[in-house]
């Protein structure tokens, strides 16, 4: 089937420029995720994050009912809410947070953007200095309002796509979502796995072919040897439950950091021509 011509690109926000950016010097990109308000200092992590080479952070609000993810990210959720964390504290935790100097992509259900409607859930975002939104039980069939309401204040809404998505239907994600392309190694939820889906690499090159936006690959990225294979197939990784599981076991910043920094240089490794 002959792909649509598409029309004309909008402008790139502050997410996709920065990545682009990043992609253009031969980087691999590298997206760590954090469950909001998962101890006390948890912006501190934010900060390490950035420190040890982050492209972009994901920063989920912890829900009662994360239907995609995992154990690991679902046990990050329920000690998040248990601590009293929330939207609003949450986003006044990231307004009272020096820059960071990468952009915030804020990802949650979208039964959190329910509550207050998407475009005053939007403007409280932009206020808070986030650049992007993840709304991962959001089809991009239904995205239209949320698509508005984010554009109109300023904040990229990220579409995913999976391996089991038809082909028109990937590009049409792949048209309207923004920042980047959110691929999903698998079909399953989110935690910690032995080797890359096979899955993967089918799947990044059907959304390379029809869009030159980034592409970042997630669900199941653990290792930097994960991270080295998987930047073979897109322009770069996810990492969440292997972030999450040492945080839940206590690790600190500069743990996360230290680990970071070997993805970081997979990542690295594997941009060089013939590795």
């Amino acid at each position: 089937m002959t792909n649509p011509t598409p029309g004309p690109t909008p402008a790139a926000g502050t997410v996709e420029r920065h990545l682009r950016a990043r992609r253009g010097t031969g980087r691999g990109l590298l997206m760590p995720y954090l469950t909001a308000g998962i101890t006390p200092g948890w912006t501190d992590y934010l900060r390490a994050f950035a420190a040890a080479g982050a492209d972009a952070i994901e920063v989920g609000l912890p829900f009662s009912d994360p239907t995609l993810d995992g154990v690991t990210i679902q046990q990050a959720g329920e000690t998040a809410l248990a601590r009293g964390a929330s939207t609003r504290r949450i986003l006044a935790d990231l307004s009272a947070m020096p820059d960071p100097g990468v952009p915030l992509v804020v990802s949650t259900y979208y039964n959190l953007v329910l509550h207050d409607g998407p475009e005053a859930f939007c403007a409280a975002l932009r206020r808070a200095g986030v650049a992007g939104l993840i709304v991962p039980d959001l089809p991009v069939h239904e995205a239209g309002e949320l698509t508005d309401a984010a554009a109109g204040a300023g904040i990229e809404l990220v579409l995913l796509a999976s391996p089991a998505t038809p082909q028109p239907r990937l590009a049409e994600i792949s048209s309207r979502s923004r920042g980047f392309v959110y691929a999903v190694s698998l079909m399953g939820t989110t935690g910690e796995r032995a080797a890359l889906a096979a899955s993967a690499a089918g799947l990044t090159g059907r959304i390379r072919r029809v869009t030159d936006r980034p592409v970042l690959l997630g669900f199941g990225i653990s290792t930097p040897d994960q991270a080295r294979e998987a930047r073979r197939h897109a322009d770069g990784v996810v990492v969440g439950a292997a972030v999450m599981r040492r945080v839940l076991d206590g690790a600190g910043p500069d743990d996360l950091r230290v680990f970071l920094a070997t993805l970081r240089r997979a990542l690295d490794a594997g941009s060089q021509p013939g590795v």
